[in-house]
């Protein structure tokens, strides 16, 4: 059974401050103005039979802004970061140099005591490949950056290393098309 999931990357939340792990801030100012500005274009998405987000707040308010009312999916959060949650890689790189280089390292390490990049990746594709649709249908995913690069990857088979080398810029489309175990990337149109 093939379908067409699209991902549509969460508008910009705040971008006065730096980016944190595990971040949950709401759309800042710049993130609801380009969701409106974005909202013609992208109001096409609403034609998913299925509408799905990331449990976040930029996630719903990125929906909500652009009119797609989509259903929370737990599944589609995003990494869990354990005791760094809301620091910064500056903050964590000063406190726990050792711990950084691990995780950057080895994509089974989970020094921060919370998920693992591996375990991150896994989690996204089990959602990927057991998604209830019918033969041709299409599905909508409003997801964080991070929720969209772990998608990429499991999705190409991709070797774990290969997240750190994908850049999701808010608001852009990525589209896979496939079936459970045998995704392929749909680049334009």
């Amino acid at each position: 059974m093939h379908v067409r999931l699209t991902l549509l990357a969460a508008a910009r939340s705040s971008s006065l401050l730096e980016t944190r792990f595990d971040d949950d801030r709401p759309l800042g100012a710049a993130g609801w103005h380009e969701a409106e500005r974005a909202a013609p274009v992208l109001c096409r998405l609403a034609a998913a039979e299925l509408r799905y987000r990331s449990p976040s707040e930029r996630c719903r308010e990125t929906g909500d802004a652009l009119g797609l009312s989509p259903l929370a999916q737990p599944a589609l959060r995003d990494c869990d970061m354990g005791r760094w949650r809301g620091r910064t890689l500056g903050e964590v790189t000063v406190a726990e140099p050792r711990a950084v280089d691990a995780w950057l390292a080895d994509p089974r390490s989970a020094p921060h005591g919370g998920e693992s990049l591996l375990a991150f990746i896994t989690r996204v594709g089990e959602w990927l490949d057991t998604r209830p649709v019918e033969e041709g249908s299409g599905l909508l995913a409003v997801a964080d950056p991070g929720v969209v690069r772990a998608a990429l990857v499991y999705a190409l088979q991709a070797p774990p290393h290969s997240y750190w080398h994908i850049d999701v810029q808010p608001l852009s489309v990525t589209t896979l098309t496939g079936r459970a175990g045998m995704w392929s990337l749909r680049l334009g149109g």
